[in-house]
């Protein structure tokens, strides 16, 4: 099967890529916006932004599948040089994957989601200790993962093994 060689964008057009980029998640086309932001990391590897929405392209992709997308997308979390947006993001994604979860309706989503959404409560709070003055971002992501809990009462906590321990003689 032939594979074709991908062409380069100029570094004078990554701005109004990304905003093509940004545009086209908002019209729900996330496998649009992924490709304009590798694109634009071809051009510039380190770009904070393309970085970040191409993130945000892969976890709008979860409820298609979660494959590579969630790894791909706590690498990309990684490499953000803001400890801030290092925590929030990895709270955007543990929330995210919690949703999908339980939005599958599966037998024991309801724990999965808990587990998920209490991991993103948790990145949230860092965040919130390393936000920027007037940036409550994370307060307000931490609010809905609460409210998310607080209002299904199957998302719940994995209940405690059971089983008595065995002693040994």
């Amino acid at each position: 099967m032939k594979k074709f060689e991908l062409k380069s964008i100029s570094e004078n057009a990554v701005s109004s890529a990304l905003e093509k980029a940004v545009w086209y998640r908002a019209l729900n086309e996330p496998l649009e916006a992924e490709s304009i932001c590798r694109d634009v990391l071809e051009v510039d590897p380190e770009h904070q932004l393309a970085v970040a929405t191409l993130l945000l392209a892969l976890t709008d992709q979860f409820a298609r599948g979660l494959g590579n997308r969630v790894r791909e997308s706590r690498e990309l979390a990684k490499s953000l040089k803001s400890d801030y947006e290092k925590e929030y993001y990895a709270g955007l994604i543990s929330e995210r994957r919690a949703k999908c979860q339980y939005q599958k309706g599966t037998p024991g989503c309801g724990h999965l989601a808990y587990q998920g959404l209490g991991e993103a409560m948790e990145h949230y709070e860092k965040a919130q200790k390393l936000s920027p003055e007037g940036n409550d971002d994370a307060v307000l992501r931490w609010n809905t993962c609460a409210r998310m809990i607080d209002a299904n009462p199957d998302i719940v906590p994995e209940p405690a093994s059971q089983s008595e321990p065995v002693e040994l003689e």
